[in-house]
Order: structure tokens, then sequence, then C-alpha cells
């Protein structure tokens, strides 16, 4: 038996490539691969990506996508192909707009409306990047599960030795690194482990994929709760993203993240992309469910 060799960061960035370019199998239709190695549910950040660049497709070049707004309906199934139907719902003097219906199993598992707009000048202002440390400063979360092995769950470095396309560098460790409580902000350094190529279109789908990652488990922060706690359930329920920028993905962006809010057995948390000169080129906002499970088995 021969051991499976390590797949190098081209590997990796490659792999993303694959995995956001869809398949059109009929006028308006087309077909996302499963995730690759992929078992158990879809990554909500695939699906979303998958469901903008099918959109993408369907609209002029020089129309960049600028926002789209997603609800998850069911889980996906990452072993599976998706099927994604585009609804061409206006194409006018200066936006265009989309819907997608994300579909498995015969059912619907997300719905995605997607605008895009020309480019145009116009009057600009932005809010600060915050002060942290440089990516280069930091650890890869692969670093710090190596590090911190003795004290993480088993699962959980499992998932992190897994080869994946994006390089996370958190500036502050979170749960389940640190489990303390603390304010819910987070600040961490993502990009695309090797070079994408010069599409644009493709890095804003990419950046859709990525903005998934960590954003809802800010609002657990002040509770010390993460995706490792036996006893919580994480869903993603919508997802909104609206890019006002060109970035590279595979360069490093700033990913500023906080949570106004949970209650209700859900989370609301909002996120700040930035460039590494300060640029603000998108924000992103998600609601999902953050169940403790022993709340919800003690209620009337």
């Amino acid at each position: 038996m021969t051991d499976t060799p390590t797949p190098t960061d081209a590997d990796l960035a490659e792999a993303l490539v694959r995995v956001l370019t869809v398949e059109p199998v009929e006028e308006d239709f087309y077909r996302g691969i499963a995730t690759p190695r992929g078992r158990g549910r879809s990554f909500g950040g695939q699906v979303i990506g998958q469901a903008l660049m099918a959109a993408t497709e369907t609209v002029e070049a020089d129309r960049p996508a600028h926002s789209l707004h997603g609800y998850f309906m069911r889980p996906g199934d990452a072993t599976k192909p998706v099927l994604y139907q585009v609804e061409r719902d206006r194409d006018g003097g200066s936006f265009t707009t989309r819907r997608v219906v994300a579909i498995q199993h015969g059912k619907p598992i997300l719905n995605l409306a997607a605008s895009f707009h020309v480019a145009e000048p116009g009057l600009a202002h932005q809010g600060d990047m915050p002060d942290v440390p440089a990516p280069e400063t930091l650890e890869s979360e692969e670093q710090l599960g190596e590090r911190l092995a003795d004290k993480l769950p088993e699962t959980f470095l499992k998932w992190l030795r897994m080869p994946r396309p994006v390089e996370m560098r958190p500036t502050v460790l979170r749960p389940p690194f640190d489990p303390s409580a603390r304010a819910p902000v987070q600040n961490l350094w993502f990009r695309v482990r090797a070079p994408i190529g010069n599409d644009t279109r493709l890095h804003r789908a990419a950046l859709a994929f990525a903005s998934d990652f960590g954003l809802l488990g800010v609002s657990m922060l002040p509770h010390g709760r993460g995706f490792t706690d036996p006893d919580m359930q994480f869903a993603s329920l919508d997802h909104a993203l609206w890019i006002h920028d060109d970035f590279r993905i595979d360069e490093w962006l700033l990913y500023a993240m906080d949570s106004p809010w949970a209650g209700g057995a859900r989370g609301f948390s909002r996120g700040r992309v930035f460039t590494r000169d300060g640029r603000l080129v998108a924000n992103v906002a998600q609601e999902g469910l953050v169940r403790d499970k022993t709340l919800r088995d003690k209620a009337p």
C-alpha cells in the first residue's frame, strides 16, 4: 500500500478553482462538483460560491457581482454534486439581477439572489482597518493545532490536519484553542494558499466561499462556546455579502468580525474584509442557529 502524497499549496488552490468552476448542463442550469474527499453536510461557503459562479456565468463580464443574499433551507450532501438553476430577473442599464436555486436530491437547499453593477465613478469613504499584528508574525491554525494538540478535541485536530485551500491566521486564539469567554470580536488573516489566476469573477466567488469560515462562531465568544462543544448545534441560516472593490484572495486579507446580538437559539455576526493596505473591499452578515441543546432539553 502506498501513502497518498500530501498535496502542495498549488494543488490545493487548483482544487478550489475546480470546486468553484460550474459546468453548464442546459440553458441557465449549471452543475457544481461534490466536495473533494467530502463527507456529511456540505460546507455552506462552497454552495454559496458555486451559486454565485452560476449566476456570474449568465452576466456580461464588465458587470462584477457587488452583492448576494442567500438562505440555507436544507443541509447539503457533501458527497454529491449540486444543480443550480438561474433565473434572469433583470438586465438593466447599470445593474443586473439574478436568482439561483441550488438543488440536491430533487429539493432546494439554497436560495440566492445576486446583483451585478457596471463600474462607474462615485463619492467614496470607508471605515478604518483594525490595528492588528501582521500575518507573518502569527501562527496558522494548523501550526496552532500542532502546538496545542494535547489540549484540543481529536475531531478538531483531525479537521485541522485535512489539507485545505484557505490558510487562516487568527490574531487572538478562539475556541477551541482558547475556550475563555471574551468580547464577541475576532480578527483573522486569510488567503488562498497559491495563486489562482487573474479572473476577478473567480476571486469574488472564492471570497463568497471563504466568508463563511468562522463567522457564526463569533456570536458564541461571550459564552465560551464553540463548534466542538458536543452540546451545541450550529447551522448557517442566511448569509449576505457586499463586495465593494476588486482584490486578490491569493494575497492576505483581514477578516474583522463582531457579533452585536445572540438570543433565542440564534446568533448574528458581521464581518469586514480589508486588503493588506487597508482598503475595505467587502462586508458580510450572517445569522445562524446556535442552539444549546441542554437548554432546549430543559424547556417546558
